[in-house]
């Protein structure tokens, strides 16, 4: 049931694929960040008030920090999704399931069993089979962006998960600090990178509109707050393992209301995801209480 919650966000971040196709061009990405951030913000900021007038300076810098580094991840990964192709973006953002495992281990000096090894390249498998159904091709300057973008997110998920200033800190509260550091970075950036946030949300008509507040409410604020949670129940390689399903959500999404079509050796590599994420899961192992105290460590984000 712990790992239920994060599951679930592999769901709606699966779902994400689509939604940015549906508000954001090439040249629309920034500002469209900014308004998927900036209407988080408030609702978010009213929930969190009382908890954030009571969060100490370092608290604050610790969570203006990891928004920094969220704001690079989202930059990286939109705009390398956009310069690449759909099937090499899934394939690379993914290995942050191995990457997160992999860094974890050595920071703490502790070798990985060899079963979890196995589930996740097995998990990474299935990924390559199920986004690319053969149909790799050579790296272009959008698969360094997104293999950049999965780097930032390992140091992310490692950093939050021992950021000693924000360790006792309100969840909704550093959440909102994350966000708001985030989408600072997303405005100072937009000038300079296409039409204004609010020249681009003047032209949105209902539909776009309906898939923003998807993008905002579901894939942002939900996904963020329930990974706040989860580090503190679990591991920082499981909360990767089940985020590496999300490919198989993409897919899902595609097929079901985008029309798109898998060929056999991408639905035995959907099978592969289902059973390397669940035998990874099973074979993590827990965090030590004196390394990753269950109720006080902060997130991955």
């Amino acid at each position: 049931m712990r790992d239920l919650p994060v599951l679930l966000v592999a769901v709606v971040w699966g779902s994400s694929f689509l939604a940015v196709q549906r508000v954001a061009e090439p040249g629309t990405v920034v500002a469209m960040l900014v308004l998927r951030f900036g209407l988080v913000l408030p609702v978010l900021g009213l929930a969190a008030w009382p908890s954030l007038r009571r969060l100490r300076r370092a608290e604050w810098l610790g969570g203006a920090g990891l928004g920094l580094v969220l704001g690079g991840i989202f930059l990286l990964e939109t705009f390398g999704a956009v310069h690449t192709s759909a099937t090499n973006a899934g394939l690379i953002i993914s290995l942050t399931i191995v990457f997160t495992p992999l860094a974890e281990s050595a920071l703490a000096r502790t070798p990985l069993p060899r079963s979890f090894l196995a589930a996740a390249g097995l998990a990474v498998a299935g990924i390559a089979l199920l986004t690319g159904d053969g149909g790799l091709r050579a790296p272009a300057s959008g698969d360094l962006l997104v293999l950049g973008a999965a780097v930032v997110r390992t140091v992310n998920v490692l950093a939050t998960a021992r950021a000693r200033a924000i360790r006792e800190s309100d969840t909704l509260a550093v959440t909102w600090v994350q966000l708001a550091a985030a989408t600072l970075v997303f405005a100072i950036v937009a000038p300079f990178a296409g039409p204004l946030p609010w020249t681009v949300a003047a032209a949105y008509g209902p539909a776009q509109w309906g898939w923003l507040l998807h993008l905002s409410l579901l894939c942002t604020l939900f996904a963020f707050f329930v990974q706040m949670w989860a580090v503190r129940t679990t591991s920082p390689s499981r909360v990767s393992l089940l985020l590496g399903t999300e490919p198989l959500w993409a897919a899902v999404f595609g097929i079901t209301l985008a029309g798109n079509h898998l060929g056999p050796l991408a639905l035995l590599g959907g099978a592969l995801v289902l059973v390397g994420t669940e035998w990874g899961r099973r074979t993590a192992s827990a965090p030590r209480p004196e390394v990753v105290p269950a109720e006080r460590e902060p997130a991955a984000v």
